[in-house]
């Protein structure tokens, strides 16, 4: 039963998606910002719809009032297509950083831009930051929230934390809070994979960490809310649901909270990788 909701909630949700998209666009670049960002989490708010109503997936993000109406950086853990769905809703004017391949998705990619997404081209690391920082202090001249994933890409859960030095090298150059998020959604939208399980996602927005603090003790302190809120989370999802699957990763983590070591990646040097 599971896996027949979870196959008719991924064909309601991409039907929705790509007709959003096609049907929005002989008007969507003709709007306002203000309409256009109804636009978008109009179609983020029917998801959620869908992913309740039809996989019994309930949503739940919590402390969003401690992200500022003004410039700041959001920093989340990634586990999946959640996320980015959950922050559109839960952050009010919001620019992701993504990978540059997604802005070439025809139709798709018209959107990232013209919503002022920022892309990053990681084959090019020499250049990486001087355009990331173009864009970044754009959005914020703008008054927008700069909307990040310091490990780079999605990670199922209980994967060894690795959080990038690219995080630091905006937070010290744009002088700016971050507020870090934690979260558990891959325990029930997994990434690869089509079924997706019931009960409750949760996301937590954290105290906001301000500005000032050197790399290392900026990574650690970041690394370390992000991860002990986060297995919080994950524990609480088993206490809800004791059979919801569990992988070995996450066998492991629930056994050791810290059974690996932290990847730390070294950058070339006058880059600082992302």
């Amino acid at each position: 039963m599971i896996t027949l909701r979870s196959v008719l909630f991924q064909v309601l949700f991409y039907t929705h998606l790509i007709g959003q998209l096609l049907i929005n666009l002989p008007v969507f670049f003709l709007r306002s910002e203000e309409a256009r960002w109804r636009t978008v989490k109009g179609w983020a708010r029917n998801s959620l719809w869908l992913l309740r109503h039809v996989a019994g997936t309930h949503s739940v993000v919590e402390k969003a009032d401690l992200v500022p109406h003004g410039p700041c950086i959001v920093a989340a853990k990634h586990q999946s297509f959640w996320d980015v769905i959950a922050l559109l809703l839960a952050v009010e004017r919001p620019t992701f950083i993504l990978k540059k391949e997604l802005m070439g998705i025809p139709v798709f990619g018209w959107y990232a831009q013209n919503l002022g997404m920022i892309p990053v081209d990681r084959s090019r690391r020499a250049a990486v930051l001087p355009s990331l920082l173009a864009g970044a202090r754009k959005a914020v001249a703008e008054g927008r929230q700069i909307v990040i994933y310091p490990e780079g890409t999605r990670s199922a859960p209980g994967t060894a934390p690795n959080y990038r030095p690219g995080i630091h090298y905006l937070y010290a150059e744009l002088g700016l809070p971050v507020v870090p998020v934690a979260l558990n959604s891959g325990l029930f939208w997994p990434r690869q994979a089509v079924r997706r399980e019931p009960g409750t996602i949760r996301a937590e927005f954290l105290e906001p960490i301000p500005p000032g603090l050197e790399r290392e003790p900026f990574i650690g302190e970041l690394r370390d809310r992000i991860e002990a809120r986060s297995l919080d989370l994950v524990k609480r999802a088993y206490a809800e649901r004791p059979d919801l699957p569990k992988s070995d990763l996450v066998t492991r983590l629930l056994a050791d909270p810290d059974p690996h070591p932290v990847v730390e990646e070294r950058a070339p040097a006058g880059t600082q990788g992302l």
